[in-house]
């Protein structure tokens, strides 16, 4: 995925609000952007840190900028949340998720299950259907050890819930987790953030829900999905 224009670089002054970003641009510029991301951006909020961000392409709209790339610890990560689903889509159209190619079709924001919507819909006639559920991963506390979520997730878990029931219909239910970073080197679940949603994920995986985990490579010019990562479990 590229950027459709060059990235503008600043320093972060507050993340505050949940979708608000305090931003002084290299030239000198103070503006407020807004930030696609619900988490609580544990590690990735420190003022003075350095960020990038886009000018929106609706000219009527509030916010001028959006929030799109933070660096910490020499590292480019991706924030917004927005992104994920655009980078599976490519990337299992191009064959880099190797564990979804094959299939027929390709439909985005289906809907399903109780009033739910599934990220991607892949379907085929001589395969089952198979429900694809995205999530945006960032948070990293210890050296190599990519973790989600970053904070409580009740919509989290009831999609995990949700996969579940489609497979006891007959069908395949997938969560990848989209890493938009590219230190780690496995996955896990921040049961001491959300001890319900690692719970959810534990009963999923037994009901026959699929997990794949997948790192990004970033620049300011573009996102792209490159390597999976293996996802260690509460339990392992």
């Amino acid at each position: 995925m590229k950027f459709p224009a060059p990235l503008i670089k600043g320093r972060l002054i507050k993340r505050y609000k949940r979708f608000l970003a305090d931003i002084i641009l290299d030239t000198g510029e103070e503006i407020t952007a807004h930030c696609a991301n619900p988490g609580a951006m544990l590690g990735l909020k420190d003022p003075d840190s350095v960020v990038w961000v886009s000018e929106a392409t609706n000219p009527n709209r509030k916010l001028k900028y959006d929030f799109q790339l933070i660096e910490a610890d020499g590292t480019l990560i991706g924030i917004n949340t927005g992104h994920p689903n655009k980078l599976v889509e490519e990337a299992i159209l191009d064959g880099t998720i190797t564990e979804l190619v094959g299939y027929e079709n390709l439909k985005r924001e289906v809907k399903y299950g109780e009033n739910s919507r599934i990220d991607i819909l892949l379907t085929d006639e001589n395969k089952a259907d198979c429900y694809v559920e995205v999530k945006n991963v960032h948070l990293l506390r210890e050296k190599g050890l990519i973790e989600f979520p970053d904070s409580v997730t009740a919509r989290g878990a009831k999609h995990l819930g949700e996969l579940a029931n489609m497979v006891e219909h007959g069908h395949r239910a997938v969560m990848v987790y989209l890493i938009q970073r590219e230190d780690g080197e496995s996955m896990s679940f921040a049961a001491d953030l959300d001890p319900n949603y690692a719970q959810a994920f534990e009963e999923a995986t037994k009901r026959g829900v699929e997990a794949i985990a997948y790192e990004c490579h970033l620049t300011t010019e573009e996102v792209l999905v490159t390597k999976s990562l293996p996802i260690k479990s509460k339990s392992a």
